[in-house]
């Protein structure tokens, strides 16, 4: 009896041992064996060569890396600047940014192929001091390129720490040059208002930064403010505008719609939802014009085309981003996230503002065109949306 359970423990340990051995090393299994244990034959191919270049390869590196290389190189194929995959490491990082944990340099960017593009430099900030400018293009930081690297990967490795240092490489017409900038608490209205008179008239002009949590709430204030000094109309200013919350998108254009649609987002394995007005706007009727520009892209297209197609607003300015779909985070089993593009958004006339697939598009038009002269340094884009205002309330 003694001899018999001492071989059956025996046993019992062999089968454990051959099990994980098999469980690591897949490509020992027989194939009748191996196909049911661990999935499709493309699966298995990949979990093959991880694990021989895991034996294999001259150096030693860790399936964890072998295994993140490989969602990094399939997330590359899709050849979506939009899309990107955070490491468990890199997740935890964005995370953080978003409870407000890090610090920034204190720009405005929106994502084009080479890196960052800075569309605004705050007053006061890091990046003004060290001479950062409107139209620089943020190539690496600390020597890895962003090339081929999503928006919210590039700005995940210029986060950090309060007062730690970071090497931006910058790119203006060609020329390249480095500076180290040091990160710190950035504090950016997200409105911000002013009262301009245009022949005898009182107008608003409201500023809105990005369309982050709360935003449609001050945007509301704003508008409650004007409507109390009587003013005679307002220029939604968006220029600059990279996005943000769909959600705030649609809150901020029920401000001056009361009824209808905003757009409709479609994905193939998102259910299609339609946003609706709220209701209960605070200026449904207010004279409005919406000043734009090519770095208003997303949630600001959402807003401005709804109100263009639904006859509530002219456009002024120059012809928008063209970026006509969203992304959703993905969370994975590692502790890393998908950052994925899951669908398209539409217009209420049925218009996509993206170009085929991925790719950026047409944008909206506005009927006013309108920019800056960078000689006179005047803000000419404004003057002439708060000509145009005028004209619709004389």
């Amino acid at each position: 009896m003694i001899r018999r359970a001492i071989a059956s423990l025996v046993l019992c340990l062999v089968l454990l041992a051959c099990g994980i051995y098999l469980g690591a090393h897949p490509s020992g299994l027989p194939g009748f064996v191996r196909d049911p244990l661990v999935g499709d034959s493309d699966t298995r191919v990949v979990n093959e060569a991880i694990d021989r270049v895991n034996s294999t390869y001259y150096r030693k590196i860790s399936k964890k890396k072998l295994a993140d290389s490989s969602i990094k190189g399939i997330v590359s194929s899709l050849d979506d600047r939009f899309s990107n995959y955070f490491t468990p490491e890199e997740y935890k990082k964005f995370n953080q940014q978003q409870n407000g944990e890090f610090a920034g340099i204190g720009v405005q960017v929106t994502g084009v192929a080479e890196g960052l593009h800075i569309v605004t430099v705050y007053a006061g900030s890091p990046a003004r001091d060290a001479g950062i400018k409107v139209g620089d293009t943020i190539t690496a930081v600390e020597g890895t390129p962003l090339k081929g690297k999503s928006q919210d990967a590039a700005v995940s490795l210029i986060q950090g720490r309060i007062g730690t240092p970071v090497k931006l490489t910058l790119d203006r017409d060609g020329t390249s040059r480095t500076v180290t900038v040091e990160r710190a608490t950035i504090s950016v209205p997200v409105v911000e208002s002013s009262e301009r008179t245009v022949d005898g008239d009182k107008l608003e002009v409201i500023h809105l930064d990005q369309f982050s949590s709360g935003a449609h709430g001050e945007v509301a204030a704003a508008l409650k403010k004007g409507i109390k000094d009587k003013v005679k109309g307002v220029v939604l200013d968006l220029r600059g505008n990279p996005g943000g919350l769909i959600t705030e998108a649609q809150l901020v254009a029920s401000q001056f719609l009361a009824s209808g649609k905003i757009v409709t987002t479609k994905g193939r394995a998102v259910a299609s939802r339609t946003f609706d007005a709220t209701g209960d706007p605070t200026a449904p009727n207010l004279p409005l014009v919406v000043l734009v520009d090519h770095n208003s892209a997303s949630a600001a297209e959402i807003v401005a085309g709804a109100l263009q197609d639904r006859h509530r607003a002219e456009l002024v300015g120059t012809r928008t981003f063209g970026k006509g779909v969203f992304q959703e985070v993905l969370e994975l089993s590692n502790g890393g996230a998908l950052d994925i593009t899951a669908g398209q958004y539409f217009l209420p006339s049925g218009r996509n503002l993206g170009g085929a697939g991925v790719d950026t598009g047409a944008g909206l038009t506005p009927t006013v065109q309108a920019s800056d002269n960078a000689k006179t340094k005047k803000d000419e884009a404004l003057d002439k949306a708060l000509d145009v205002l005028a004209g619709k309330v004389s």
